[in-house]
């Protein structure tokens, strides 16, 4: 008996989230009729099952017969958003990207003409480890994760940094020829990574993708750094996709 009405509780759940789906579908209110046809329920199921769903706000009647989304999911979508943290979201990619190339990860946000990083996970078995405090500011031009940010910004908007910030040389490699460096943002958006080849710190390489929110805006970026002559290049596409991966959990929906 126990089982049968799990069964049966399970269905009842299935068919709700089936009729929340088939309302998203409808940017106008959906009557009965169209909602037990698009879902094949019943329609004296798909009434019942909606009736519930009225009692709790998650389906507003409009009128008799007619429904739409309610009010209590933008609630619940609200406090989902601010519950939200990407440090939270990123820590346990970022350790399983650690895991597999052993080397420093580093999570960084943008302040105005720099970056921050804000988190990062390293190990210690390694004779050379290359560890960005948390806290330490860099330019965004002389590093992975600030080409990240300048290439999303665009090109008047890069153009504009460079102007206004200058490309201050840190090292014999920092790009600080406004047209060189424009060049390696467009490689960077064809590509949705970005290289420092020891830019920022001599002897030092990195890696970086960036991590966007529910609303597609670019709120971080992940990185790897690590000595110039351990950097495998073929790390790129695990940094973007673990990049992915926390911008999926974030609430980001990539296009297909």
């Amino acid at each position: 008996m126990a089982d049968t009405q799990t069964k049966s509780s399970i269905q009842v759940i299935d068919r709700m989230m089936h009729l929340i789906d088939t309302l998203v579908r409808h940017p106008s209110p959906a009557n009965l009729k169209q909602l037990a046809l698009e879902t094949g329920l019943h329609p004296s199921t798909a009434h019942r099952i909606l009736a519930v769903m009225v009692e709790n706000r998650l389906v507003d009647r409009i009128e008799p017969g007619t429904y739409r989304l309610g009010i209590r999911l933008l609630e619940l979508g609200n406090l989902v958003r601010m519950r939200l943290n990407v440090r939270q979201e990123a820590l346990p990619h970022m350790q399983r990207l650690h895991d597999d190339i052993r080397e420093t990860v580093n999570l960084s946000v943008r302040q105005g003409d720099e970056v921050v990083y804000v988190e990062r996970v390293s190990g210690s078995g390694l004779m050379m480890r290359v560890v960005q405090a948390v806290g330490t500011r860099a330019p965004l031009h002389a590093t992975s994760v600030g080409k990240v940010f300048l290439a999303d910004d665009g090109p008047d908007a890069a153009n504009a940094y460079a102007q206004r910030a200058g490309l201050t040389r840190l090292t014999d490699h920092t790009l600080t020829d406004p047209a060189v460096l424009g060049a390696e943002l467009e490689q960077v958006r064809a590509l949705g990574y970005a290289i420092d080849r020891e830019e920022a710190e001599k002897g030092v390489s990195c890696i970086a993708a960036g991590i966007r929110d529910d609303e597609g805006n670019l709120v971080a970026g992940l990185s790897v750094s690590a000595p110039s002559d351990r950097l495998d290049e073929a790390w790129c596409a695990l940094v973007r996709d673990t990049a992915k991966q926390v911008s999926h959990a974030m609430g980001h929906k990539f296009q297909a």
